[in-house]
């Protein structure tokens, strides 16, 4: 699945209801997620099946609500990304990045 398939699913999913409550407050959700996912990375356990299915859904999760703040604001995630990354490091324009 590309970058703007997936936006476009999640807004099927969650536009209606995310844009209701705003950026800020979809923001806060977003920030929250972020902290489910740093949790599941300190518990992290070299090849344990379980905590590597929790680290893909908390991964999901913030694609899932990174996904929702662009579409709310507007922007076209995917194309946002190609147009800052495309060329490699935005600042030395390098892959890999050479920027010291």
């Amino acid at each position: 699945m590309e970058i703007g398939e997936f936006q476009k699913l999640i807004e099927r999913i969650y536009y209606e209801r995310d844009s209701r409550r705003g950026l800020a407050g979809t923001h806060m959700w977003f920030c929250e997620e972020v902290g489910e996912l740093t949790r599941a990375l300190r518990r992290k356990k070299a090849d344990d099946p379980q905590s590597r299915a929790e680290l893909e859904g908390e991964f999901a999760d913030v694609l899932a609500w990174l996904a929702t703040l662009a579409s709310i604001a507007e922007i076209d995630l995917e194309a946002a990304a190609k147009k800052k990354y495309a060329a490699g490091c935005p600042r030395c324009r390098a892959t890999p990045c050479a920027c010291s």
